[in-house]
């Protein structure tokens, strides 16, 4: 609309700056018509046949009472046409006052004008350029709208697809003990029972972290420390022997306002990249302390890291560098920590082959 505007005020004042040197043109073409009339035989008038011939673009009708003596640079479709010319005429008459040149006493001739072609284009001009904004407007929403339903699509696949997996783990451990106690029913002892106690919880934590992806999640003030060792615990467990966790909580303990389930999920979820970019092997060290009265916690790795370029893309959906991952990981995270904790959460630091940083910055904070 700017744009629009701007267009039409600035093409408006240039064709009412033409116009006026248009019809100073004309009366000077006129002048000069007159001049050569009344002129002397023996008089020079070059100048004034100059002037005359000098008008190659303003369409010039020149008329008296009994109708049309001689046109000028009017359109050929209408010079040749005697009826397209007397109507071309009627429209003129209708629209400008002519200028009168006086011949004699008693008899004067008229001269009608019309824009010139260059006066109707740039009249033109701007509903031209306005459409064009339109439809590059219409396209971007368009496009828009095809790469949002592209993007939720990829959420909702992966979204299927993330609940799938965090689900085969216990399921797949509950179908085991269920055959191996059916195949023999001494295994079902108090090892075995508490075993499949764990994975019947770990059911009921996934249960609860997808169940608060669709709504807003209550937060309630968590020791920020204990929470930490709990998610790194769980995913040592699921991890292989050859990674090596080391963490540093802050010196001190603090309450920070989390929602545990979701929080839990977002290590869980940086530190399965952390493992997949490492190959199965290597050092993840978790660090945190407090700053500005924010808590900062970095996840680093020596893995194979990034490349700067990707460092916002891999919190899009559906990007992913893993041959078997749909993208969604990260992107999760990034909802939970900035939408649902108010925080702030991004690549801090990657240097090839050796080590990748995330950082969480989570902003409202409690000290014990």
């Amino acid at each position: 609309m700017a744009i629009g505007l701007f267009s039409l005020y600035y093409s408006n004042k240039m064709v009412s700056k033409l116009s006026k040197e248009e019809k100073r043109k004309i009366s000077q073409w006129a002048e000069a018509q007159e001049l050569i009339v009344k002129s002397d035989p023996e008089q020079d008038i070059s100048f004034y046949a100059k002037i005359v011939e000098s008008n190659t673009t303003i369409p010039v009708i020149l008329a008296d009472e009994s109708g049309i003596i001689s046109s000028r640079n009017v359109p050929p479709s209408i010079a040749k046409n005697q009826a397209k010319l007397e109507a071309y005429f009627e429209s003129l008459k209708a629209d400008c006052s002519p200028i009168e040149i006086k011949i004699s006493d008693g008899y004067s001739q008229f001269v009608y004008y019309d824009d010139s072609s260059t006066l109707k284009q740039l009249q033109r001009y701007p509903f031209f350029q306005l459409g064009i904004v339109a439809l590059f407007v219409l396209v971007s929403y368009f496009a828009f709208n095809y790469s949002r339903r592209a993007e939720e699509n990829q959420v909702w696949v992966g979204l299927a697809k993330e609940t799938a997996h965090q689900l085969g783990t216990p399921m797949s451990s509950l179908m085991a003990w269920v055959d191996l106690i059916e195949s023999d029913p001494q295994m079902a002892n108090a090892d075995s029972m508490a075993e499949m106690r764990k994975d019947i919880d770990r059911l009921k934590v996934i249960t609860e972290r997808f169940s608060k992806i669709g709504s807003t999640p209550v937060l309630s003030a968590c020791e920020l420390n204990e929470q930490l060792q709990a998610a790194i615990e769980y995913i040592k467990t699921r991890s292989s022997g050859q990674i090596h966790y080391h963490f540093e909580g802050t010196p001190m303990p603090c309450q920070v306002l989390i929602n545990p389930q979701l929080f839990g999920w977002v290590v869980e979820n940086i530190c399965k990249n952390a493992m997949d970019a490492m190959e199965g092997k290597g050092n993840i060290n978790i660090l945190c302390k407090i700053k500005n009265q924010q808590v900062v916690i970095d996840i680093q790795d020596n893995g194979k890291g990034m490349p700067k370029a990707l460092f916002k893309r891999v919190f899009k959906p559906g990007f992913t560098t893993k041959k078997r991952g749909w993208g969604l990981g990260l992107s999760l995270v990034k909802r939970i920590i900035e939408n649902y904790h108010n925080g702030h959460i991004f690549v801090k630091e990657s240097t090839p082959f050796q080590k990748t940083t995330f950082r969480i910055v989570l902003n409202t904070i409690q000290h014990a």
